[in-house]
């Protein structure tokens, strides 16, 4: 599908002769023959000097957005974005497609930091990276006043909303460039923003004229699965072990030691497994994230410290091993699967314990009363998430606002539907029995008391005698803690906030306490790897279809050699996409080369002939 149209008037818009045509540009350079749905419109807008506000899902081409038009507009692009290793990516893939693009971070000397300000003075660069912290300096400002600019992206811009996941306090000053460059074009973009969020982003950033362009939110190669928490490190295993053995994935957790302990569990288990947390040195930081950029079958295990702009398009799984404080979040961290668009997972195990915990935690903090307001609002939306009957993807898409029509058919509730049972009597029991025991005691201490627990504790405290003592022998243990994470999830207990783990009542429970009201509640599912198993096994299935796997191999060692001698991540050199095609046109000239989809005018002429010769060599092996 061709996207012309949204360039025919730009010649009457025109602030200044463009350098080049946007759709020139994304064959020449990018090696791509038309745009995708919404980077048409989304490029003509800057291109023709207006601002935009874009929301594209992770993997949905939101570079290309800014990338282009700072190809086509004359000056120099000046991207804002909060993290080193992503500048230093991202520069290290443009340079591959011969684009002029450099970075101003806290790695460069002083005399590095001098040529790249020469340089941009000089109109030699295309793209100047630079964070937002020095970007808001009074010395950045004046030396960007004397440069030629053409416009200004400022990337992952849901990190100027205070409410946010990723909040970065530096992102709140980008407002000033509108007043210090009001004819220089901006556009935002994020992957992650509800409607409170977007709108917040707008005002932030001084981009209330702007135009928004919001890109549908579902990932449909990602399957979403949510199961209750039972052995957590079994259950990550045997997750691993049935469906993505071999597999490059992200495990994460909500703090550093549970992330140590993970990837030496993993470590021993045989997986190649490095640890990623604030805690770590700088240097260990960027050593294991680099081996995650560049080697197949790499686990980083982290805390939301990690992923953040990663652009490596294998990743097969997410797992999450403790509950994400919201929506947001979750589809932050589960969108860096699958961005080749080939079937991958976000898998997450949940539990009581972690609902307590974020309750605790969001009721302990320094918030004020409408911070703590919205951070519950948002824990509910993922609670409501995890325990919901219906499915997940339609459950998700439209919190930000995205309607799916018909269920996915491809998440857990859509795979193996939840079932629900009528839990009123239960859950008068559980209520009556933390309201009998003082709501003073944790979840175990209650289950024992309904199952009527023959322990000395018990004994102590007189709890054998109350009337809830010994009347819950008919469900499991398992089943308790089910009824209470619902109880909990729901809002009809809260954890105390004092953070000694008691559960105690809220007036939203009375109509439920007094029998006013039924309430359904929802079954634990037994999972049955072998459906997953059979479900999971899409995620190989391009490349299981490859009929000349010896041609496969060649092409894909080539490239990591050349990966290799460039000193960056073989996807730098090629998407699989690109080597799939290769593979399957059998091109025997450069001219025959070019035609192939990522191979732009550059790439073309530093590594055709290295892959029409492994082509060559194949066919005649």
């Amino acid at each position: 599908m061709q996207y012309h149209t949204p360039f025919e008037q730009l010649s009457d818009q025109r602030p200044s002769p463009l350098r080049s045509d946007p759709e020139k540009v994304l064959r020449d350079v990018f090696g791509y023959e038309a745009f995708r749905p919404l980077q048409g419109d989304i490029i003509a807008e800057v291109v023709a000097g207006r601002d935009a506000l874009v929301l594209m899902p992770t993997g949905g081409g939101k570079s290309l957005c800014y990338q282009v038009p700072a190809l086509v507009r004359p000056g120099t692009a000046i991207v804002i974005s909060p993290l080193i290793a992503l500048m230093q990516d991202q520069v290290a893939a443009l340079e591959e497609l011969g684009v002029k693009a450099a970075f101003l971070n806290s790695t460069m000397d002083f005399e590095q930091a001098r040529a790249t300000e020469q340089a941009l003075l000089t109109g030699e660069l295309d793209l100047l990276y630079c964070a937002p912290e020095r970007l808001t300096q009074p010395r950045t400002l004046d030396l960007l006043h004397k440069a030629t600019l053409s416009l200004f992206a400022i990337d992952e811009a849901h990190c100027v909303s205070q409410w946010g996941h990723d909040f970065r306090s530096d992102y709140l000053q980008l407002g000033l460039l509108a007043e210090e460059f009001p004819d220089v074009p901006r556009i935002a973009l994020t992957a992650t923003a509800d409607e409170r969020t977007r709108t917040e982003i707008a005002e932030r950033l001084s981009l209330n004229e702007a135009r928004h362009f919001v890109s549908g939110f579902d990932r449909p190669n990602i399957q979403y699965r949510i199961t209750a928490k039972t052995n957590a490190n079994k259950q990550l295993l045997d997750f691993i072990k049935a469906e993505h053995e071999g597999d490059c994935g992200i495990v994460y957790c909500l703090s550093r030691n549970k992330v140590e302990a993970t990837a030496r569990l993993l470590t021993d288990q045989g997986f190649t497994a490095l640890p990623y947390h604030a805690g770590l040195s700088p240097e260990d930081r960027a050593h294991h994230q680099d081996r995650f950029l560049r080697e197949d079958g790499i686990i980083i295990v982290a805390t939301i410290a990690f992923g953040m702009g990663i652009d490596k398009p294998d990743v097969r799984f997410v797992a999450h091993l403790d509950l994400p404080k919201s929506l947001e979040a979750y589809y932050q961290e589960t969108g860096r699967a699958g961005r080749d668009g080939k079937p991958s997972t976000a898998w997450m195990v949940y539990g009581l314990q972690d609902v307590i915990k974020l309750r605790q935690m969001l009721e302990a903090s320094q918030g004020n009363d409408h911070f703590k307001r919205v951070e519950r609002q948002k824990l509910d939306a993922m609670l409501g998430l995890c325990e919901v009957t219906k499915c997940r993807r339609q459950v998700l898409l439209s919190y930000f606002g995205d309607q799916l029509e018909e269920p996915c058919g491809n998440c857990d509730t859509c795979l193996t539907p939840p079932e629900t049972w009528d839990g009123t009597v239960a859950v008068q029991k559980a209520l009556s029995c933390v309201y009998r025991t003082g709501q003073r005691y944790g979840v175990t201490y209650l289950i024992d008391v309904l199952r009527g627990s023959d322990n000395e504790r018990l004994r102590q405290s007189g709890h054998h005698a109350i009337s809830t003592f010994g009347i819950g022998t008919d469900l499991s243990a398992n089943d308790w803690k089910s009824v209470f994470r619902q109880l909990v999830a729901n809002g009809f207990l809260r954890a105390d906030p004092e953070g000694f783990g008691s559960l105690q009542l809220t007036e939203q429970c009375r109509p439920l306490l007094k029998g006013e009201q039924a309430i359904r509640l929802r079954k634990d599912p037994v999972l049955k790897k072998v459906r997953y198993r059979a479900a999971s096994s899409r995620r190989s299935a391009a490349l299981d279809s490859i009929s000349d796997q010896t041609g496969w191999e060649a092409l894909r060692a080539c490239r990591k050699s050349l990966a290799e001698q460039q000193g960056v991540p073989p996807y730098v050199i090629f998407h699989d996409a690109t080597l799939l095609e290769m593979l399957e046109r059998k091109p025997s000239s450069l001219e025959a080369m070019a035609d192939v989809q990522g191979v732009g005018a550059a790439k073309l002429e530093k590594y055709g002939a290295a892959f029409l010769e492994a082509l060559k060599e194949t066919q005649s092996s």
